[in-house]
């Protein structure tokens, strides 16, 4: 999809027009009008002014290039796991997280009429959350670029025969009609967003009752070197509580984990985490460190 379907146009346009004229007070975001990032961004700043783009990627830039103060991410799901291509985009942006936000997703299933559906539009993530709600009814899952985006495209389509899978803000938006609420397959289904900046937060500026800390590292290809990595911060009493690995190039001899850590530089612990951590590893780059909006455990 190369750009947004034509009923969220209009809508896209203002929003682009209203942030063209305060760039500090927008917040960029992946996704049509109506989408949960959307939601998400106005939920973390009343007072901002959504930026919607077609990517995430898009969004991101947005930010590099002055035309947003920050962006709005999803980056996992209670139910689905990792946003796709995230931890990719998140090193090579260049940009820190500098905030997190948890916001509890619930999809409903809309159309343009009462059904039977041969298939639903969505973004990968939401059809996953819905997965066994679409098996049982028959439904064929068929994917978009996002939630909303598959509203406006149902909306355009005026087809009977397909429905979306989409926040219940974007059959209001779009004109659809609310055929089933709450198709998500779990009643606490939840998604974790950060939000990215130019500049990250100075840790000792951080008011808060936890720090967390995020930041990727490439372990060496020898034996025990995840153990070896792991124990840095074991020893020096610092919890972590997210690692995901994933591949560097096509050698799969290098890889990458992304991780959470409670903590940030400044405390000696976690100093002389992360120091240990660069001797026993190929690369360790700090994404950010930012309040806990949720405590863990």
């Amino acid at each position: 999809m190369r750009t947004f379907a034509q009923p969220a146009i209009d809508m896209v346009d203002t929003m682009r027009t209203a942030a063209a004229a305060d760039p500090a007070r927008a917040i960029a975001f992946g996704g049509a009008p109506g989408s949960n990032s959307h939601q998400a961004a106005m939920r973390f700043d009343p007072e901002c002014l959504p930026l919607p783009f077609l990517g995430f990627e898009d969004a991101l830039d947005a930010v590099k290039q002055g035309n947003a103060g920050c962006a709005m991410i999803p980056i996992e799901n209670s139910q689905h796991g990792r946003v796709s291509d995230i931890h990719f985009l998140l090193p090579e942006s260049g940009l820190s997280i500098v905030a997190e936000h948890f916001m509890r997703i619930t999809h409903s299933l809309m159309a343009t009429g009462p059904g039977p559906f041969e298939a639903a539009y969505s973004h990968p993530q939401a059809l996953g959350q819905s997965r066994h709600f679409l098996q049982e009814r028959g439904i064929v899952a068929l994917t978009h670029a996002d939630t909303a985006g598959a509203a406006a495209y149902v909306a355009e389509m005026q087809d009977p025969r397909f429905c979306a899978i989409a926040p219940p803000m974007a059959a209001e938006l779009y004109g659809l009609d609310i055929i089933e609420e709450a198709v998500e397959d779990a009643h606490d289904n939840t998604t974790r967003f950060v939000v990215l900046a130019k500049e990250p937060r100075d840790p000792a500026g951080i008011e808060a009752e936890q720090t967390m800390t995020t930041f990727i590292f490439e372990v060496k290809n020898i034996p025990a070197a995840l153990y070896k990595a792991l124990g840095c911060f074991a020893t020096n009493g610092v919890n972590m509580t997210k690692l995901e690995s994933y591949q560097k190039g096509a050698s799969f001899a290098a890889t990458r984990f992304y991780a959470d850590i409670e903590g940030a530089p400044g405390d000696p612990r976690v100093d002389a985490a992360l120091e240990e951590l660069a001797f026993q590893t190929n690369e360790v780059r700090l994404l950010g460190s930012y309040a806990q909006a949720r405590k863990r455990g």
